[in-house]
């Protein structure tokens, strides 16, 4: 692999490194969330601002409504008074109103049907916002339960190397002291055998002789004590 390329994969693994630290999914999920509520707020707008120009349109068509028996009696007199033109007129604003009405009528039949719409959309979305909700809490959780889990597992891991370290240290320390031991051993062997000199210097032959030498006057004023004490002794026992 050339250098370049190792560069390049060494550059795309950090970046996704720090991707993966500074993209949370909890702070996605959030965001996510906020969307649709801002969402369902919108449509909720929609849906009162339909509703209300459905209510201007169907007031419209009531007084209109309430005009044409109005124009229709308007007519009727201006006939019984001879009038043809005034009726024309009246009947004329007549047909106007009913057609009016029955625009607003169409137009109302529209409206409500936009409102069914946003009304069956704002349903549909309050349903999958909670179920999203939901989802999100589920999700946050496992996400904090699993970067907990890591952390810890790192922490023990690091705890793992240090205790690695302080056994090897603690096995130097034991093979060191084992050293030691048996290098008492050896020098408590070499004494033994005559190896090293006295404490008190000299040489070691002159120093035997002359324990032996020791010994045996010890032994000789000994006996020579027991035999006084036995010597003593002796006429006592005699007399009795």
């Amino acid at each position: 692999m050339s250098l370049w390329r190792r560069l390049r994969l060494l550059l795309n693994t950090e970046l996704s490194s720090a991707l993966d630290r500074a993209e949370d999914p909890r702070q996605v999920l959030d965001y996510a969330y906020n969307q649709q509520q801002e969402l369902l707020v919108t449509l909720r707008r929609g849906l009162v601002d339909v509703a209300s120009a459905k209510e201007q349109l169907v007031q419209q068509a009531r007084r209109l409504e309430t005009r044409i028996p109005q124009l229709d009696d308007q007519a009727r007199r201006a006939v019984s008074a001879g009038r043809d033109d005034l009726a024309r007129v009246a009947i004329e604003r007549k047909w106007l109103a009913l057609n009016e009405v029955e625009g607003l009528n169409k137009q109302i039949e529209e409206v409500e049907t936009e409102k069914q719409r946003l009304a069956t959309q704002e349903r549909t979305l309050q349903i999958r916002l909670e179920q999203f909700r939901s989802h999100r809490q589920v999700v946050s959780a496992r996400y904090s339960a699993a970067e907990a889990e890591v952390r810890l597992k790192e922490s023990l891991a690091g705890v793992s190397g240090e205790l690695a370290e302080l056994g090897m240290a603690v096995g130097r320390a034991e093979e060191k002291a084992e050293r030691l031991q048996a290098r008492a051993k050896a020098i408590d062997s070499l004494v033994d055998l005559g190896s090293f000199p006295s404490m008190g210097g000299g040489d070691f032959v002159e120093a035997e002789l002359l324990r032996i030498t020791v010994t045996k006057e010890i032994d000789d004023e000994l006996a020579k004590i027991k035999s006084e004490v036995g010597a003593a002794t002796s006429p006592k026992e005699r007399k009795a």
